[in-house]
This record gives structure tokens, C-alpha cells and sequence, in this order.
């Protein structure tokens, strides 16, 4: 028989990036009485990774817990990049509603349709939040207006068209029904929660839980997070795991918890409906079904949408490796990558004829390079290359995924935007020009290429332009065009650099080192003018002789450098370049370093294209 379990609601509040999803989430903790009166309290409470911090966005899917009048609501807070999709659609599941939230100004955009589409796909119940109603540019009716011709062309039904709608400005923690009527609390939003049906479950079906999220803990081994779809969780029962291949595994579970605010609290009995923690479980992975050993009933394993883009991660072979990490081995770098395709479904990892490389494949470049910052300030020392789109062949035609590009800028850079984007295989698809001086493009891309365009389009625009992109799906392939139109100034010897040879060398191009960096042969010290690449002596020392000198060139003043950025060095390398990432260092090099061998190559190459 179906139940409705009233004490519970299990809600995602999804969003595009930065329309307030963490802020909201602090000002619900506020007003739920988690903390008490003065306490001190963090601002984004649930970005608690430094990398979320220093960005601003968040990365992870993460739970908590709060009451309203003796109901428990479980929260999940997702991100709201599309290359941390994967992230959503594990988080979706675990959930019955969600709180989608909106921009009062910028209205929805791409990651809000593909939030959206996950979200009306799974049957969830939606409540929509016109966020940030306090900006001067703030446009709610249009908004709104924007939001239902979005559930319509998502192929809404009508009671999935009957949203509640509530108007927000997270930052003061306030909601209300009417924008022009200004609020004193949350309370709208959190009775708007309660109006949602709880978790349904079947009272004649046995325990049964599906593996959602994994976690680890120093003390209790790893963890597995999941919401219980059919009866309640006690201490002591015999439990199976059904893994992929339908084994049916025991399982011990040595300790249950659930969330209670942002912690968690250990418990031995749980209600159909609740998201438990279960500790004990060896080899657990995502999709995974929990049940009784009596009933084994095998749930539909968690489905993610296919990676795009793929990396190729290897060992740091430079004359400078093992100076400045403590993990150089081949073993622990496909450990860890092992274990981050544990937990995160949206990447997966394949090893190459090469022992000491790996192809780890994602949903974008942010999320590989998020992966690689990690990584780095875990100690590791890596090599890793450009990123590639992954093609697929159907029916004797090669495909590659496309996006769909939303650009938001001054009227004035139209005509560079377009014209960069076009020279990429791009197509404009519409344009709005709203009289306010500012317009948006909506373009569609091949994935490939917005590989590297994202800073050119910051110097483009002045630092003005927003653009947002989603996956689009896939099409026949565009045809190729220039990923770069400069070539590179390679280190010709080891040393270290000298401001003599550096000043000399500034009218070739942009250099990338100062003066006692450590160069070695193979390395890219700098960004050449022309297509070509040439080998440099960055180790120069100006020749000393008795001569009196005018004394002109002894205060050499150089050009300042522009420091390296991890996303900027793998959008630069080309196909026979690498970025060499250390816990302290991002370096570019060639993969391979004599510069006798890659003229050898060169000229292999270049007979071969003759013939």
C-alpha cells in the first residue's frame, strides 16, 4: 500500500551559476534556529572546499538538514556549472521537489534549462524563486513570463506548469508572494516547502535504499549516502549490496547517521523517506542497491549523460620532477584517479598502452581543471595535455558534441565576438537588442570550439561579457579550423634565467618566466609572435669585457609577466605540448624535450605530407 511520510521533505534547490543558490541556503539555516543567537557564522556556509571559497561557485553536491514546525527538510545544495552536471543529476535523485531559482535580471539560462530538464524528467515537484528582486535592473514580470515559455518548451504538463511562485532577496533572507510587497522572513518559502507531498513509499515492500553519493572518513572507511525508498532502516539487520553485474554482496554496516543540520548524527533506526549515511560498506559505488538479504530487489542504477571532453593525465617526466611534490608515481596518480571516479559519476578513467598515462574523461574543461587543482594541492606532481572533445561515428558520419553559447554583451564587441566565433564554426542562432545598449547572441558551437575562448572573450569585451554554454547534443562534424595562431619560444639548454637574455627576447613575444627561474631544455619559456616555433637561450649572460660602457643598458627594465593560470596553460598547449603541474608550479613543455629529436619529427612529418 502507498504511503505519504509527512514528517519528511527532501528538497534540491538548483539554479544557474550565481543566482544565490548557497546564499539562500545560509539564511534558511539562520531562520531555522540551527545556530544560536550570536553566534559567528561564515558567509556560503556549504562552499566548504577552498577551491568553491576562492572561486565563488560551488563544485560539490552537498546535504544538510533543518526543521519547520516538526518537519524535517533535507536540503541539497548542487552546483550550478553545467560541467558539474553529473553532480546535479546524482543529487536529483535523492530529492521529491526542488526550489529552482532564477535571477530577477538575467532570467533563466543555459544550466537552468538543463536543471530544469533533469528535474521534469524525474517528476519532481518545482517551486520557482524570482531571486535578487532588489537589483536596480530587475525585471520579474518578464522574468516569470520567461520561466513558463521554458516548462512549456521543455514539454511541461499542466500540473507541472502549476508552480507556486515566490519573489526572494537571499542576501537579507526574505520571501514573499507579492515583489511589490517586501517580506520580514522565509517563512513563505519554507510553508511553500511544506505544501509539497512528502516521500511516498510502499509499506509491503522491504528496506530498500540506492547508493546516491559517496564520502570517506579517516574512522569509519567509506561512506554511502542514499535516501530510503521503501520501509525504515534499523540497527542489526542483515543488508545485501546488488552491484552492477546484480551480485548480490553482503554488507555489515557499522554505524547509520542521518543529517541534522550540517552535521551528522548517528542513529539506529530511519524512516522510509529519510537520507541516511551508512558506514561499512567496502567496495560500495555510486548506483548501487541496499535491501534486505530476504528480498532482494535491484533498483534502476543511476543514469549520467555521457562525457565530452577527454585529458590525458601522466607522469611529470621533466629534469625538475620530484623537486617540489611529494606523490610523483605512476601507481598513486591512477589511485587517486580511481578514487575520484568513485565518487563522481560524471567522470571516468581508461588506461593506455603507456603505463604512466591515463585518459580521464569528463563534461568539461573547468571540471578537469578543478580535478588537476586538486590534485596539485594534494601534492601531487602531474603531466597533463590539451583537452579533447570525444567524437562518435554513427552510421559512417563522425559527430561531435555542440553547444549552445548564450553571449551577453556591450553592442560594441558584437562584431569581434561574432567574428571569433564564426572563424570556430559557430552559428547565431538569434539576437536581442533591448535598447539598453546591451545585447544577446545565442550562438551554436561546436564543443571544441570554446576550448580556450573563454579568456579571449574576457580581452575581447573588456572584461564586460557574460557567456554561458550547454550541451546541445551532437551533430556532424564542422571541419577544422586554427586553435592558435601563435607558436611557442623553447628553452634551447638548462639554467636558470638571466634578465639580459629575457629583455632581448621580449620582441619575439610574451615571455612566461623572471629572471632565476629554473629552465631546462624542452621547456616553454614564452609565447612566440609568429606561427612558428623556436628554440631560445633564456640562460644568456651579457659578455664582460674592460671596456668602459656608456652605461645605458645596465638598468634593464622587463616587461612584467602575466602569472600562469592552470585553465590558460591547457587552453594554450598544442597537440605536442603539455603543462607540467607541481604543488608550487605551473610550467609549459614540449612532450618531447631535445630539441634534435623534434626536428628529426618535424622533418619525418613533413616527407610523409609530401608523399
Amino acid at each position: 500500500m502507498k504511503k505519504t511520510n509527512d514528517k519528511i521533505r527532501n528538497i534540491a534547490i538548483i539554479a544557474h551559476v550565481d543566482h544565490g543558490k548557497t546564499t539562500l541556503v545560509d539564511a534558511m539555516f539562520r531562520q531555522s534556529g540551527i545556530f544560536r543567537e550570536g553566534q559567528q557564522v561564515d558567509e556560503r556556509i556549504m562552499d566548504n572546499m577552498d577551491i568553491e571559497r576562492e572561486r565563488g561557485i560551488t563544485i560539490s553536491a552537498k546535504n544538510c538538514a533543518v526543521r519547520w514546525k516538526d518537519v524535517k527538510i533535507n536540503i541539497l545544495d548542487t552546483p550550478g556549472h553545467s560541467d558539474f552536471g553529473g553532480e546535479v543529476e546524482r543529487a536529483l535523485s535523492m530529492t521529491t521537489g526542488c526550489v529552482l531559482l532564477v535571477d530577477s535580471s538575467e532570467g533563466p539560462l543555459p544550466q537552468t534549462r538543463f536543471v530544469l530538464k533533469k528535474a521534469l524528467d524525474a517528476g519532481l515537484d518545482i517551486i520557482v524563486v524570482v531571486n535578487k528582486i532588489d537589483r536596480k535592473d530587475a525585471r520579474p514580470a518578464e522574468v516569470l513570463n520567461e520561466v513558463y515559455d521554458l516548462f512549456i518548451d521543455l514539454g511541461a504538463n499542466d500540473d507541472q506548469l502549476d508552480f507556486p511562485v515566490l519573489y526572494a532577496i537571499g542576501r537579507e533572507g526574505v520571501a514573499m508572494t507579492d515583489p511589490e510587497t517586501k517580506g520580514d522572513d522565509l517563512s513563505p518559502l519554507f510553508e511553500a516547502i511544506l505544501n509539497l507531498p512528502g516521500p511516498v513509499y510502499d509499506t509491503d515492500e522491504p528496506f530498500q535504499m540506492q547508493v546516491a553519493d559517496l564520502d570517506y572518513s579517516d574512522y569509519l572507511g567509506r561512506l554511502a549516502v542514499g535516501r530510503i525508498l521503501h520501509g525504515s532502516y534499523s540497527g542489526g539487520s542483515q543488508l545485501i549490496r546488488i552491484d552492477e553485474n546484480d551480485a548480490e554482496i553482503p554488507v555489515k554496516v557499522t554505524k547509520a547517521q542521518v543529517y541534522e543540520g550540517l552535521k551528522l548524527q548517528e542513529t539506529s533506526e530511519a524512516e522510509p523517506g529519510d537520507i541516511v549515511v551508512l558506514a561499512g560498506l567496502d567496495k560500495v559505488s555510486i548506483g548501487d542497491t541496499v535491501c534486505t538479504k530476504e528480498a532482494p530487489r535491484r533498483l534502476p542504477r543511476i543514469r549520467v549523460d555521457d562525457p565530452t571532453v577527454s585529458m590525458r593525465f601522466s607522469i611529470n617526466t621533466s629534469p625538475l620532477a620530484g623537486q617540489e611534490g611529494k606523490i610523483v608515481q605512476s601507481r598513486q596518480i591512477r589511485d587517486r584517479l580511481m578514487l575520484e571516479m568513485l565518487r563522481n559519476v560524471a567522470i571516468s578513467v581508461e588506461e593506455t598502452d603507456d603505463k604512466d598515462s591515463y585518459i580521464v574523461k569528463g563534461r568539461g574543461e573547468l571540471q578537469m581543471a578543478i580535478l588537476i587543482e586538486q590534485m596539485r594541492r594534494e601534492g601531487f606532481e602531474l603531466n597533463v595535455g590539451r583537452p579533447e572533445v570525444i567524437l562518435k561515428n554513427e552510421g559512417g558520419k563522425t559527430l561531435e558534441p555542440i553547444e549552445k553559447l548564450l553571449v551577453d554583451c556591450d553592442e560594441s564587441f558584437m562584431g569581434v565576438v561574432t567574428e571569433k566565433l564564426s572563424l570556430r564554426k559557430g552559428r547565431m542562432l538569434s539576437l536581442i537588442n533591448n535598447g539598453s545598449g546591451r545585447i544577446r547572441i545565442e550562438f551554436s558551437v561546436p564543443s571544441r570550439g570554446l576550448i580556450g575562448f573563454r579568456d579571449e572573450f574576457l580581452t575581447d569585451t573588456k572584461g564586460t561579457g557574460i557567456m554561458n554554454s550547454l550541451l546541445d547534443g551532437y551533430e556532424e562534424y564542422r571541419g577544422e579550423f586554427p586553435t592558435r595562431f601563435t607558436g611557442s619560444l623553447v628553452a634551447d639548454r638548462p639554467g636558470k634565467g638571466v634578465a639580459y637574455a629575457i629583455y632581448n627576447l621580449e620582441p619575439r613575444g610574451v615571455m612566461f618566466i623572471t629572471p632565476n627561474d629554473p629552465v631546462y631544455e624542452g621547456m616553454i619559456v614564452g609565447e612566440h609572435n609568429r606561427e612558428n616555433d623556436i628554440d631560445v637561450n633564456p640562460c644568456k649572460e651579457k659578455k664582460l669585457t674592460n671596456m668602459r660602457a656608456s652605461g645605458k643598458d645596465e638598468n634593464i627594465i622587463l616587461t612584467p609577466v602575466r602569472p600562469l593560470t592552470l585553465e590558460w596553460a591547457i587552453h594554450f598547449v598544442r597537440d605536442d605540448e603539455v603543462v607540467e603541474v607541481t604543488p608550487l608550479s605551473i610550467r609549459l613543455r614540449k612532450k618531447v624535450l631535445g630539441a634534435q629529436q623534434r626536428h628529426q619529427i618535424a622533418g619525418k612529418k613533413k616527407v610523409a605530407t609530401e608523399k
